[in-house]
């Protein structure tokens, strides 16, 4: 019976811990994501969407960080200003960049599965360029239906100018995701 309890109030302590990194991961999505830059020659902004995902799922796993990631999305769809460019509404994904958030979903799986599987820094980044490749096929055969584009030309709009920085995002996470990590084991907060 005692043991049961303990099990009980275990599992509770568990849920609540779980509950609250997606919280603060949804935060921190909501608080980087709207941050873009606007590129005069595409609809599709430079946004620190993806490295928030990147960093989510990294440090909660695959599960919990594509929770986290839907959160923001239904956060950003109910109408708070969380996308790129500080909108919100549902608006956002009938609009150009809809097929990347729609995407980012399934980035967030497949970078994560990846990432939960081995730490091994090749690993993790052959996840989170699978995940992103995923990503802008979505967003890409999006932009040319929204857009009234061929693929190629949703490709050179929506894809090429973003391959390097999107690189830059997965190094950093990579740089940065062991020592937070680490960080977090060490005041006793793992996971």
């Amino acid at each position: 019976m005692m043991r049961s309890m303990e099990n009980n109030m275990e599992n509770k302590k568990s849920t609540t811990y779980q509950l609250a990194l997606i919280g603060v991961m949804t935060a921190l999505t909501c608080i980087l994501g709207p941050m873009s830059v606007v590129l005069p020659f595409t609809p599709v902004p430079i946004s620190l969407t993806n490295l928030v995902v990147y960093l989510s799922v990294c440090l909660l796993g695959w599960r919990l960080g594509t929770v986290s990631y839907l959160v923001y999305l239904l956060i950003g769809l109910v109408g708070l200003p969380v996308f790129s460019g500080f909108t919100g509404g549902a608006g956002k994904l009938f609009g150009p960049t809809g097929g990347y958030l729609i995407g980012f979903i399934f980035m967030a799986i497949v970078a994560g599965l990846f990432m939960e599987r081995q730490s091994r820094w090749y690993f993790r980044l052959l996840g989170m360029i699978l995940g992103t490749l995923i990503a802008y096929l979505f967003g890409t055969l999006w932009l040319a239906y929204v857009a009234k584009m061929n693929f190629q030309g949703a490709l050179a709009a929506g894809v090429l100018p973003f391959i390097p920085g999107d690189l830059v995002k997965m190094l950093l996470i990579l740089l940065a995701a062991p020592l937070i990590e680490t960080r977090i084991r060490r005041a006793g907060l793992s996971w």
